[in-house]
C-alpha cells in the first residue's frame, strides 16, 4: 500500500505530520511525501521545511492520498498540474483524505460535490461554494472520502482511517504507543464550546486568516 502525502508552500505542518504519524504504522505500507517539484517545501511560517522526495508524476496511482490544509491551499485553487494530479490519483485511489483546508482542494478538484465533508471551522461555509455539503464533525467519512476539521483533527482522521484499513486492535496498539491521550488545559477547541468574543474575532479576521 501506499500512501502519498502531498505538499505545497506554506501547508500547515501537523495537517500533514499528524496523518503521518498514524498511517505510517500501516503494515506494509510505504509513506511518501510528494509535490511538484522534489526537495524542501516550507511551511506556512517558513520555520519548518518537510522534504518531498517524489513529484506529483512520479506517484501517479496512490492507495491513499492525504492533502492538508494552510494557508498556501489559495495559491493552489487553480493550480491544474496539481488539482489535475488529485483527480486522477483519486481514480484509483482506495481512500482520498484532507485535513483542514485541505478539503477546499479536493473540492476545487470536483472530488467532494454532493458530498458531506468538513474543513477548518472557518472554511465551512467555502465549502457550499463547490457543491458540498459542510459538516461542523471533526471526521467525516463519505465513501472512500475522509476529511478532517482544522489541523489537530488530523491526528483523528488517520487513527480512523487506520481502524478501517488494519482493524480496531491495531489502531488502538498505535494509539496506546504514541500515547494519543489528549487532555486539553482549555476547552476551547470549537467556536462551539470557544469565548464567543474569541470566536467573534477570528471570524472577522477570516480572510487574512486562510490566506
Amino acid at each position: 500500500m501506499q500512501i502519498a502525502i502531498v505538499l505545497f508552500d506554506r501547508f500547515t505542518s501537523l495537517d500533514a505530520v499528524g496523518p503521518y504519524e498514524m498511517l505510517q504504522h500501516l503494515p506494509g505500507a510505504e509513506t511518501v511525501f510528494v509535490a511538484e517539484r522534489t526537495g524542501p517545501v516550507r511551511n506556512e511560517s517558513g520555520s519548518i521545511a518537510l522534504v518531498a522526495d517524489r513529484t506529483l508524476a512520479d506517484v501517479p496511482s496512490p492507495d491513499v492520498v492525504v492533502v492538508p490544509g494552510g494557508p498556501g491551499q489559495t495559491g493552489q485553487m487553480d493550480n491544474e498540474a496539481l488539482l489535475g494530479w488529485l483527480r486522477e490519483a483519486d481514480a484509483t485511489s482506495t481512500w482520498t483524505t484532507s485535513v483542514c483546508t485541505g478539503s477546499l482542494l479536493l473540492a476545487a478538484a470536483g472530488l467532494l460535490s454532493g458530498r458531506r465533508a468538513t474543513s477548518h471551522w472557518l472554511a465551512l461555509d467555502t465549502l457550499k461554494e463547490f457543491g458540498v455539503e459542510p459538516t461542523g464533525e471533526r471526521v467525516v467519512f463519505d465513501g472512500k472520502y475522509v476529511t478532517a476539521a482544522g489541523v489537530s483533527s488530523g491526528i483523528d482522521m488517520g487513527l480512523a482511517l487506520l481502524g478501517r484499513i488494519a482493524g480496531d486492535e491495531h489502531a488502538m496498539s498505535v494509539q496506546l504507543l504514541t500515547e494519543y491521550d489528549p487532555q486539553p488545559p482549555y476547552d476551547a477547541g470549537s467556536p462551539a464550546k470557544a469565548p464567543a468574543a474569541l470566536a467573534d474575532e477570528f471570524r472577522a479576521r477570516r480572510a487574512t486568516l486562510l490566506r
